[in-house]
């Protein structure tokens, strides 16, 4: 079967609700914006379903809710997922995969995490639920576009099977939970900021907790939800107020997240269902479950929260500084620091606003980031610091990025040393002498959050 479409007569909710009702085993790639959504059926029940914006951000944020309750599920491994499935850095291991080659990489990693023991299948099952939610909840935004119905993509391994009708209307719910918000809310990916800092104190306002404001610094509102461990809907019911007044602006989506389409501001869902459809359970699993079953998320105490992400240190207008470091010269941030093993990253730059959008793209639970803004002093620093991997800028006042290069390959401890610069620069004689004094990378400005971690990725193996 090769049947393709658009959507200008037929709905993204009529088509899937077609399929469902079909005995069918397909692929229904969709195409809207320069967004690709794949839902994989087998005979009217979903298998999967994936998009091609960030889909290990995505993946990434998910596990990161469940790593509270499943001690084996680490930054590190977190990491390894991402090393192996989305940069393609470690072929041997994908090779084991060839008999699910053409199968998305995420869900690959899933495979993956069910095979070496980090999940088993009935939190794989519960995880791919809330995955395949938030993918059909964007589908369902799309208003013109084009699809294709095929089975060329099928040979697809399957953990679990979703009712089709019950992911229908929970997307729904949330849709509609969604379009109260608007216009004011048109995005989970909008990314909040404090604008009236006075407000945290005032006993008018008491429901913004302390760790929100700091982090409230543009993380979007669905990776908001996922540090405080809170229902995005309710974390956006919270900040509502206070966007309406204008003490919490709402800058747009970062790209690719842009190209997302928005919440409408009509709704056009006609549905009747009960609260309960939030919990109901969506999917038949193939195998048996073991006992090691996943709690609730409603069910994490905040001082679970707190324990996995408060960060360490003094906390200076959401940055935290490290000690004995001059905080004029060198800011530390750092969103989630635990005894868990991070990666430490040096960003030297005698811009602020590089620096600072550096850290941001950069702060989580894997990353630790001191961010330096006078390179002369940048040396020292790194020597202490030990850092696993060093962002350079290539254009500075009073030192440059290819003299401070050769200094730090000169000292044997950071021969090994990953070194990146970032650079306006684009010149293939500006990569050559890059190569020439030990650069490890180059990434051009202006750079988006996905090519930086994509290259931070692909040096710390």
């Amino acid at each position: 079967m090769n049947n393709f479409g658009t959507f200008t007569t037929l709905s993204p909710q009529s088509l899937l609700r077609h399929l469902s009702s079909c005995d069918d085993t397909t692929c229904l790639q969709a195409v809207s914006n320069l967004v690709t959504w794949s839902i994989y059926l087998k005979q009217g029940r979903i298998i999967y379903a994936t998009h091609s914006v960030e889909p290990f951000d995505r993946l990434e944020r998910h596990l990161r809710r469940l790593s509270s309750q499943i001690p084996q599920l680490t930054s590190e491994i977190r990491v390894q997922v991402r090393l192996i499935f989305e940069t393609d850095l470690h072929p041997q291991i994908r090779e084991d995969y060839n008999a699910t080659n053409h199968q998305p990489p995420d869900y690959q990693a899933l495979h993956w995490l069910i095979n070496q023991g980090y999940l088993n299948t009935e939190q794989a099952t519960l995880l791919i639920q809330e995955l395949v939610t938030e993918v059909v909840e964007s589908f369902f935004l799309v208003k013109t576009g084009k699809f294709t119905l095929s089975n060329s993509q099928l040979e697809i391994s399957e953990i679990c099977i979703l009712d089709a009708e019950k992911v229908i209307r929970r997307c729904q719910i949330q849709l509609h939970n969604w379009l109260s918000l608007t216009p004011h809310i048109s995005s989970p990916y909008q990314r909040p900021y404090l604008l009236v800092t006075s407000i945290v104190k005032s006993q008018n306002f008491p429901y913004l907790q302390p760790n929100l404001t700091n982090w409230m610094k543009g993380f979007s509102l669905r990776h908001l939800a996922v540090m405080m461990n809170q229902d995005e809907i309710e974390l956006a019911r919270i900040l509502y107020p206070y966007i309406v007044k204008g003490e919490v602006i709402l800058h747009e989506p970062d790209p690719p997240f842009d190209k997302l389409p928005r919440n409408v501001e009509k709704s056009s869902f006609s549905f009747n269902y009960t609260p309960e459809l939030l919990e109901t359970n969506l999917v038949d699993i193939p195998v048996n479950s073991s006992e090691n079953s996943i709690q609730s998320y409603a069910d994490i105490s905040g001082e679970e929260v707190q324990e996995v992400f408060n960060p360490v240190g003094e906390n200076i207008q959401g940055l935290t500084i490290s000690n004995n470091i001059n905080p004029a010269e060198e800011r530390v941030t750092a969103a989630t620091i635990t005894t868990k093993k991070v990666y430490k990253i040096i960003a030297v730059d005698d811009s602020p606003t590089i620096l600072k959008e550096i850290s941001r793209f950069l702060e989580s639970e894997t990353f630790f980031i001191v961010a330096i803004n006078d390179p002369l002093k940048s040396v020292m620093s790194i020597i202490r610091h030990k850092p696993d991997l060093i962002l350079l800028d290539l254009n500075m006042a009073g030192i440059d990025g290819y003299e401070l290069c050769r200094i730090i390959r000169n000292n044997a401890k950071f021969q090994n040393t990953p070194v990146i610069f970032v650079t306006s620069n684009k010149g293939i004689i500006d990569k050559v002498k890059a190569r020439l004094v030990g650069a490890s990378g180059y990434l051009t400005k202006p750079f988006t959050r996905l090519e930086l971690l994509k290259i931070v990725f692909s040096h710390l193996t």
